[in-house]
């Protein structure tokens, strides 16, 4: 069976698209990176993707009218790549209503926190970390999901996680959770391109 064709989005430095990487470059995922999009010129992560000879290409909200618009403009860079998986990386957009629908239960994200906790709207990067340290939980951890149309609300495909330590600050935390990050989002782009993984209601069932 041919590779499944997969794209990455990403806002910034790319430390989760370059665990996808070094997965495919291993063999640990029967997949191909075709294109990685990023909003942002100056993402290190098109970087990354050009040191790996992937296509690399920003594009530019400013040059259209609207986040709908700007979103279609996403959905034809995808497709005219061949793309059958969707991985967000960091990627700091709202996906539209018809971009979900477009890939349905083939969109995963990858969140700093076990969801619901610290998750939805005004809940990214630094912010997240800072959060749960300021609650005192015990313990934190990332989520991969599949997405829908809601901010960090579709169905949970693998959970792990990290001890939070009583002297622990945003940063120290957001460094453990980034560990594992980089293990889970990759074991479950491999699980998906084995096709092991079943939605059924909010559940995800690995095969």
């Amino acid at each position: 069976m041919p590779q499944l064709k997969i794209g990455v989005l990403i806002s910034g430095s790319g430390t989760n698209l370059q665990s996808l990487i070094d997965n495919v470059e291993n063999g640990q995922i029967d997949g191909k990176i075709t294109v990685v999009i990023s909003n942002k010129i100056d993402a290190y992560g098109l970087e990354r993707a050009r040191k790996h000879n992937i296509k690399s290409v920003f594009v530019d909200q400013k040059n259209y009218q609207d986040s709908e618009i700007y979103n279609e403009a996403v959905i034809k860079e995808l497709k005219s790549n061949g793309v059958e998986l969707v991985v967000l990386a960091g990627y700091l957009k709202i996906l539209s209503r018809n971009f979900i629908e477009t890939y349905r239960n083939r969109i995963i994200n990858i969140h700093p926190s076990l969801i619901p906790s610290f998750c939805g709207k005004g809940y990214y990067g630094l912010k997240v970390h800072e959060a749960a340290v300021n609650y005192g939980v015990k313990i934190s951890g990332a989520t991969v999901h599949f997405v829908d149309e809601e901010a960090d609300s579709g169905p949970i495909i693998i959970q792990e996680t990290v001890k939070v330590d009583f002297k622990d600050t945003p940063e120290k935390l957001q460094k453990k959770v980034l560990k594992i990050e980089h293990k889970i989002l990759p074991q479950a782009v491999k699980l998906f391109c084995e096709g092991r993984l079943d939605v059924v209601g909010r559940k995800v069932e690995i095969n």
